[in-house]
């Protein structure tokens, strides 16, 4: 503050060889703390009480006397010189951190051709869904970025000020969970997973994201009926008795409607995949892959974590899951094991009816009850609620020991209770 008022030229009475030289900041300032850092360190480096000493002004010879400094070039050293010194530090720093990035980088190199040639196969079988995908994701992007925006000037201008939820942008747990619905398939079940993963997720995230369980936007009856003539290969009359247009369900990557088979007049639900689900998979899926086998060629210390190892493991989960031949045999397996268990009067799973049934196509028998959640249905139909909670727990942990593959989504929209009394168990995908 002082160096504003500071005259420009400066008269110092000393009986020294050496001045010190203290000149104002120039029109354009620079940062107060730079540019306090930068008169402390210059004033230091030359003060008479150091056993050092840089080139400054001398007095002329016979001692004592007074030094007029009107030359504003000594003050242009010494500025200069500590802008060197700062500069000489921050590229010793940063030249360090650089040469032992490039070392790494020259130890694995060994490693790049493989990388390369991981990363065009799996750009090859994305194809060019990967761009397409791209351009999705940035049109989903500047949506929710756009609905931020909408809502953040409207909160700027109360007196209430704006909620903390709204300061962490598209972060926020609300805005997240709106671009991942607007992403689609994958990210969806990325937000069902931290739904379902209280231990991993901040409680207002898991909240948030409950809403991504059956509340994908449904598709179009018209396209769910092409898939099905396309499917079955044969009039969809001749088959189905009706089939009601309104779904029952939409998930992320399959639509449900309800329906009444032709030869039996059974009630069963159709569980349709979505078009173009698989598609859509792959590419986010491969995308995901790419990115975290980059990040572990760059970062060694990544392979401790199994990053790739893991996607892997998700990508072929998910690809799985969207073969209902898959979930088919699941389920029958699961009734076998309630079967062989003696569970039979305690939990049941829909009968799958092959015939009408594909990769893409599941028909099954219809299940009637409430889910697990509905406290007040559930006493309406049973006495004794809690011990149809422990009856679902008990035959779930049974197939953890008895059967090859269990029932990993056990979540309260997964389990029913029947009007006979039993538990339904459904969604084996």
């Amino acid at each position: 503050a002082n160096a504003r008022r500071a005259p420009r030229f400066i008269t110092l009475h000393t009986s020294r060889a050496y001045a010190c030289v203290l000149r104002p900041p120039r029109r354009r300032p620079t940062h107060p703390l730079m540019a306090a850092t930068a008169a402390a360190r210059g004033a230091a480096s030359r003060s008479p009480l150091l056993l050092h000493h840089h080139r400054l002004p001398q007095v002329p010879a016979g001692g004592g006397g007074s030094l007029r400094v009107g030359a504003l070039g000594a003050g242009r050293d010494w500025r200069r010189r500590v802008r060197v010194r700062v500069g000489v530090r921050v590229f010793a720093r940063y030249s360090s951190q650089s040469q032992d990035f490039s070392s790494r980088l020259q130890d694995r190199a060994g490693e790049l051709p493989k990388l390369v040639e991981d990363l065009l196969q799996t750009s090859i079988s994305t194809g060019p869904r990967g761009a397409f995908r791209m351009a999705q994701g940035i049109q989903a992007l500047l949506g929710v970025g756009g609905e931020w925006l909408n809502d953040f000037s409207k909160t700027a201008n109360t007196s209430e000020g704006i909620p903390a939820q709204m300061r962490l942008g598209l972060l926020s747990p609300l805005y997240l969970r709106r671009l991942f619905e607007r992403m689609g398939a994958t990210y969806i079940k990325l937000g069902q997973f931290i739904a379902s993963a209280p231990t991993f997720f901040p409680a207002e995230y898991v909240e948030e994201f409950q809403n991504c369980f059956d509340r994908a936007p449904p598709v179009p009856y018209s396209e769910i009926e092409s898939i099905l003539h396309e499917e079955l290969q044969r009039p969809l009359d001749s088959v189905y008795e009706y089939i009601d247009p309104v779904p029952i369900a939409s998930a992320s990557i399959a639509q449900v409607h309800g329906a009444r088979l032709k030869s039996s007049q059974k009630d069963v639900v159709i569980k349709v995949l979505k078009p173009g689900i698989e598609d859509t998979l792959v590419a986010d899926l491969n995308f995901i892959y790419l990115v975290a086998r980059v990040l572990e060629f760059l970062s060694p210390e990544l392979e401790r974590t199994s990053l790739v190892a893991i996607i892997k493991d998700i990508k072929e989960s998910m690809l799985e899951e969207v073969d209902f031949r898959k979930e088919a045999v699941n389920m029958e397996a699961f009734q076998r094991y309630i079967e062989a268990m003696g569970f039979d009067r305690q939990a049941k799973s829909p009968f799958v009816y092959h015939h009408c049934s594909t990769k893409r196509v599941l028909t099954m028998e219809r299940l009637y009850g409430v889910p697990l959640t509905d406290l007040d249905s559930i006493r309406s139909l049973v006495p004794d609620p809690e011990l149809t909670l422990v009856t679902a727990l008990n035959v779930w942990f049974g197939s953890l020991i008895s059967c090859e593959s269990f029932h990993a989504d056990v979540h309260a929209g997964n389990l029913w209770l029947l009007r006979d009394g039993r538990v339904g168990f459904i969604d084996f995908g």
